[in-house]
């Protein structure tokens, strides 16, 4: 079992929900960075997603895609962020971190580098946003015979006849992306929601966290009410590039956590 399949195995014990915190490596720099990291397990992060900075991120919304930018200014690369969860593993070796990203970076490493430089650093598990079902060959499975996760979104459009195919080799859990659009946008709705996630639970037999469209810790109630779990990037983002103290930034996280927590 891999350190995401043991952390919902933990909560399921208690009838708990996840709690899943989004940050772009290295924004607004490297050291910043890694402090809000180290402290989001004592601030109740269950799961840390950790984005790999890339130029053309087409699923983000404009406070994602600054965030990249702004890594990418401070010397952010796939190496940097590798070097920020080694700084993290040296204290923490149970939370959970997912790099989520896109293919671009990854194909011109080298999947077989990326893969052996992720498991080294430390990861647990991937999402590939713009990597489909159809090429799971290509990453997906050379990735899961290395021990990560590979976790697939599935979204409002995921329909019957489609799911089976995002469902087949994802392992670790299933993000559900609540609202038809990009990072940041609309609000996610728990009633709209709650069928979707009961969907592909049966067709997954995985957890199922839910992320697009959350930003306060009433919503993160809401939604972890019907699902495994809440994921909050772009609110939590937005505060970093802001410049807010990073004490400030993870009392935020923080509170969405006691939100998720007490669903």
């Amino acid at each position: 079992m891999s350190r995401i399949d043991d952390t919902f195995a933990r909560l399921a014990a208690t009838n708990g929900k996840a709690f899943v915190a989004y940050m772009m490596g290295c924004d607004p720099d490297f050291d910043k960075s890694v402090q809000i990291m180290r402290g989001m397990p004592a601030a109740g992060v269950d799961i840390i997603e950790l984005g790999m900075p890339f130029t053309d991120p087409m699923a983000d919304g404009a406070t994602i895609q600054a965030a990249g930018q702004r890594a990418l200014a401070a010397g952010g690369s796939i190496d940097r962020v590798f070097d920020m969860v080694r700084a993290f593993r040296k204290d923490d070796n149970t939370t959970p971190i997912v790099l989520m990203g896109y293919y671009n970076p990854i194909y011109a490493r080298g999947v077989d580098r990326f893969i052996a430089d992720a498991v080294q650093a430390g990861i647990d598990g991937l999402i590939v946003v713009d990597l489909p079902p159809e090429e799971d060959a290509e990453l997906c499975l050379p990735a899961r015979d290395a021990g990560l996760n590979f976790i697939r979104l599935a979204t409002p459009t995921t329909d019957d006849r489609r799911l089976p195919a995002v469902v087949r080799n994802t392992s670790g859990f299933v993000y559900y992306v609540s609202v038809t659009g990009i990072t940041g946008g609309l609000a996610a709705n728990a009633t709209e929601v709650a069928p979707e996630v009961a969907r592909i639970r049966a067709a997954a037999n995985l957890p199922v966290v839910v992320g697009f469209g959350i930003s306060t810790p009433e919503a993160a109630q809401a939604v972890a009410g019907v699902a495994d779990g809440a994921v909050v990037g772009s609110a939590i983002v937005k505060l970093i590039g802001e410049g807010r103290p990073v004490a400030e930034i993870l009392a935020f996280v923080a509170d969405l956590a006691k939100g998720a927590h007490s669903a």
